[in-house]
């Protein structure tokens, strides 16, 4: 149950683009760390100017009005080379789908254990029964 907050500049996207980034989270995780394509959580937040600051240079960077902080929390059992693709995917599909620029995306990934998610139903993701490969520790 990956869950992904995306934080943006008030008025900075269409609402065609934030499906579009939606989209762009959800794709990026199926291939990044083969989760189904239904496990789709995602939640795009607006800040006024006065509520949202993010230096358009630092480090080394050109950010547009487009920038945005992007915040994936996700179960402790994934490797560095998944956590390496998802960053990579996430930002490719963000500039495909919603026309942001390479250093748009500043990315932030909160590994959780299984036990402090619920899908539902209060029942804590380790209790209810799915298989969940895609979640587990080889």
């Amino acid at each position: 149950m990956p869950v992904f907050q995306v934080h943006i500049k008030e008025g900075a996207f269409t609402s065609e683009e934030k499906r579009g980034l939606a989209d762009a989270m959800n794709l990026a995780l199926h291939e990044a760390m083969d989760t189904p394509m239904d496990d789709r959580y995602v939640v795009i937040s607006e800040h006024k100017e006065d509520e949202f600051f993010i230096h358009p240079t630092f480090p080394n960077m050109k950010r547009t009005d487009k920038r945005m902080l992007v915040q994936v929390m996700f179960g402790d059992s994934r490797t560095l080379e998944q956590k390496r693709k998802l960053a990579q995917l996430v930002t490719r599909y963000a500039m495909e789908k919603a026309g942001v620029g390479e250093d748009d995306v500043s990315m932030l990934m909160v590994p959780l254990p299984l036990e402090n998610m619920s899908f539902g139903r209060g029942i804590l993701a380790t209790d209810n029964g799915l298989s969940m490969p895609w979640a587990r520790k080889s």
